[in-house]
């Protein structure tokens, strides 16, 4: 009887797992039907909150239901993102993530408590926030040139500050010295703001820093750009020449991104509704003079476009983390 009794519950099991599945394929039909949560891993008024919320008023519209933005803060967004790849997968539950979520589990492994490449279905990054590189005013740096030059005399003859261990500004800086083959001198403080002091009193050398809010800072003299990390130069700092055009080809690739995602296996005709209307969202004009007002280059990818750069962002953090030795932020 032991054998015929596992036939039937193999069978019960591929029964109802056919029925889990139908059940999704017929709701994507009539998707949406009722609210959908967009999940934030960052509090309310960041930079990656206030796109999000961009986006939702006018997918709202789109869609015909509202899409509500819930902040979840906390532990470097892990906690926004757990919660999502818990999540049944019928395209109620979103993330709008960025760079940590590729960044915590090449950090911290299997304690981070997902899998970036498999517990998610990519529907489109939104937009990136370029960094910039910047000096004081009164810097003796006044070209990229001349700092990499220092920086290449010997091990450590370069500060770099930056919000913490694991951001965007630290693992930019980590990548450019990895490229330059030279140690360079990390100095994390609990912030950006706090590190962008230190480098305007001169104390240390130089950051890469969200492009947000710097233009009020080199018009009252206290910061100089050396470059910045965009393909293109900013038409605000035009005179500044691109990471690429110094010799650093595909940097801006390191702006840190913020894109929505579901859970993993939710259906591909919801994924695509949704891609849809984000898209149409981010063509409307009042909608990208409001994320470009923020700095943001406006991206607004496919979903297998977003998934390709998705792995080629991992790949390229895990080498950075790897040769340059970074460890986890655990204070």
């Amino acid at each position: 009887m032991k054998p015929q009794l596992n036939r039937i519950l193999v069978l019960l099991v591929l029964t109802c797992s056919s029925l889990s599945i139908s059940k999704l394929t017929q709701g994507a039909d009539l998707y949406p039907n009722h609210p959908i949560r967009l999940v934030v891993g960052f509090a309310a008024g960041g930079p990656t909150d206030v796109i999000a919320r961009v986006l939702a008023k006018d997918m709202s519209e789109t869609l015909g239901q509202p899409v509500v933005v819930d902040n979840k803060a906390g532990a470097s967004a892990m906690i926004a993102t757990r919660e999502v790849k818990s999540a049944l997968p019928d395209g109620y539950t979103l993330l709008f993530s960025s760079l940590g979520m590729n960044v915590n589990p090449i950090l911290l492994g299997e304690a981070a408590g997902y899998n970036p490449k498999t517990d998610f279905a990519p529907i489109s990054n939104a937009a990136n926030l370029p960094l910039v590189a910047v000096t004081a005013y009164n810097s003796p740096f006044h070209s990229m040139q001349d700092l990499l030059t220092a920086a290449k005399s010997k091990p450590e003859a370069v500060s770099f500050a930056s919000s913490g261990s694991g951001g965007s500004g630290h693992l930019s800086a980590e990548l450019l010295a990895t490229l330059i083959k030279q140690k360079m001198l990390h100095i994390p403080y609990k912030g950006n703001g706090p590190a962008l002091l230190e480098v305007m009193s001169g104390r240390v050398d130089f950051m890469f820093y969200p492009i947000i809010g710097i233009a009020d800072n080199v018009a009252a003299k206290r910061v100089n750009i050396l470059a910045v990390g965009t393909a293109k130069r900013l038409p605000q700092f035009a005179d500044k020449p691109t990471m690429s055009e110094i010799g650093f080809p595909g940097f801006e690739e390191t702006a840190p991104w913020v894109g929505m995602l579901a859970p993993a296996k939710t259906p591909a005709p919801i994924i695509e509704k949704l891609y849809t209307s984000m898209n149409k969202a981010l063509a409307k004009p009042d909608v990208r003079a409001q994320l470009e007002k923020l700095g943001a280059v406006v991206v607004g990818d496919t979903p297998t476009e977003f998934q390709a750069f998705l792995k080629r962002d991992y790949e390229r953090w895990e080498n950075v983390i790897k040769s340059a030795g970074v460890k986890a932020d655990l204070n």
